[in-house]
């Protein structure tokens, strides 16, 4: 198999990791190609950096239900610490070395959404993320068991109120639509039997653990999606995901993250569907097989992906030597661009793609961009590193994954280059 040229290598580390760090690049620069996936996908995971203290679940959830006014001091007090959550994971993902563990975490995070405003509790959305870190690269059927089990969720979908004789179809609904088989494959009926089958799934009142109360489970059989049983939540996740488009519909997400904003054709989804199914879930075996696959390589998925705000402003000031702006800022730039983390707008998480570029956030992104390509990328610290000395074509080749859609400046310069490279409409696309 061919080595990995330096452009090769470049889409490569732009699409699974936090920005095209140079040194990255230059790492897997060479190597064959199914050499330099199981580099990327084969991360040692970094230390985390210390967690803030946030508030128990014994203290906000009294107030949530306690009156008008209670709820109002409960939100006070999440949005406070919900800004040192999004934080902390912003310094995260600026340190990390590690960077396709933490892009794997946010798109679980995306995936399995939860958010401040509606749980309040910043604890439990800490607690929701390092789950997801943990089980990252793991297997998606634990995941999906986890997640249907995790505090965080149980309050963002109101299974923790689902009870024998008031089901709440809330978390059901979302299962079936956008966890797994999608909205054309089940019945409101089937919706009625998963949330019956997941009654008795809920919280201690007392310190927000997930139980199960067997006297809360509703035990009378019920038909979902054909069968019939007296069915826990466990049942219904298991036939989940025996149904074939449970496959595909990951799989689509994994084609939406790492090949392509435009939609795929059923055929590829349906083979990658079933090689997932065949690999029994196992999360590393199907990015395996997305980052060796043909699309994926395809010259014509260069630049087929709108940069996420944390593409643009972690990515960009992890790329080179770029003074960076303080945590409190990138935490407001994230809310201005639309990607607030722990705060997705809706159960969908964020649509991505060309929803990520409006009329405000371009603005937000070019004024962004403009000041911090105003600094300095000179590195003196490490030749492998930061700022790199190469020509003007492989600066170019570096900064941006398509041809510029500006000329070059008319006075020749690295600096000068770079400078016009991070304005230039080419580097809005991954």
């Amino acid at each position: 198999m061919n080595a990995l040229t330096f452009r090769e290598a470049r889409h490569l580390v732009s699409r699974t990791g936090l920005g095209a760090e140079w040194s990255s690049i230059k790492k897997l620069e060479g190597l064959a190609q199914a050499q330099a996936v199981e580099h990327v996908i084969n991360q040692s995971p970094s230390p985390l950096r210390p967690t803030p203290r946030f508030s128990p679940w014994s203290k906000l959830e009294p107030m949530r239900d306690d009156s008008t006014q209670g709820r109002k001091d409960a939100w006070v007090i999440a949005q406070e610490e919900g800004k040192r959550l999004q934080g902390w994971w912003i310094e995260q993902m600026m340190a990390t070395q590690s960077p396709f563990i933490e892009r794997m975490t946010l798109f679980w995070h995306g995936f399995f959404t939860s958010s401040i405003q509606k749980t309040l509790q910043p604890s439990l959305l800490l607690e929701q993320n390092l789950m997801l870190r943990t089980q990252a690269l793991g297997n998606f059927k634990t995941l999906l068991h986890a997640v249907s089990r995790d505090p965080a969720m149980l309050v963002y979908l109101d299974g923790y109120e689902n009870i024998k004789g008031r089901p709440n179809e809330n978390f059901a609904r979302e299962l079936l639509e956008l966890f797994t088989i999608g909205p054309k494959e089940y019945s409101q009926a089937d919706v009625k039997a998963a949330a019956i089958a997941f009654t008795g799934w809920g919280l201690d009142p007392h310190t927000g653990d997930f139980v199960v109360r067997p006297d809360q489970h509703d035990k009378r059989p019920v038909t979902f999606l054909g069968r019939t049983g007296s069915f826990d939540g466990a049942d219904i996740i298991n036939i989940l995901l025996e149904h074939p488009k449970t496959a595909e519909r990951l799989a689509e997400q994994f084609w939406k993250a790492f090949v392509s904003n435009s939609r795929p054709s059923s055929k590829t989804m349906q083979a990658w569907g079933a090689q997932i199914r065949r690999a029994d879930y196992d999360i590393k075996e199907a990015l395996r097989m997305v980052l060796n696959s043909p699309e994926f390589w395809d010259e014509h998925n260069r630049g087929a992906i709108v940069k996420s705000p944390i593409d643009i402003l972690i990515g960009t000031a992890r790329m080179g030597n770029y003074p960076r702006e303080s945590t409190g800022e990138l935490v407001n730039l994230c809310r201005l661009l639309g990607q607030q983390l722990f705060d997705p707008p809706t159960v969908k998480g964020w649509a991505g793609g060309e929803h990520w570029i409006s009329t405000q956030t371009l603005l937000v992104r070019a004024s962004y961009l403009a000041k911090i390509a105003r600094g300095s990328m000179d590195r003196k610290t490490d030749g492998d590193a930061g700022f790199p000395v190469s020509s003007s074509r492989e600066l170019i080749d570096w900064l941006v994954a398509v041809p510029p859609v500006n000329p070059p400046p008319e006075i020749p310069g690295n600096r000068r280059l770079a400078h016009a490279l991070l304005l230039d409409p080419a580097f809005q696309v991954a």
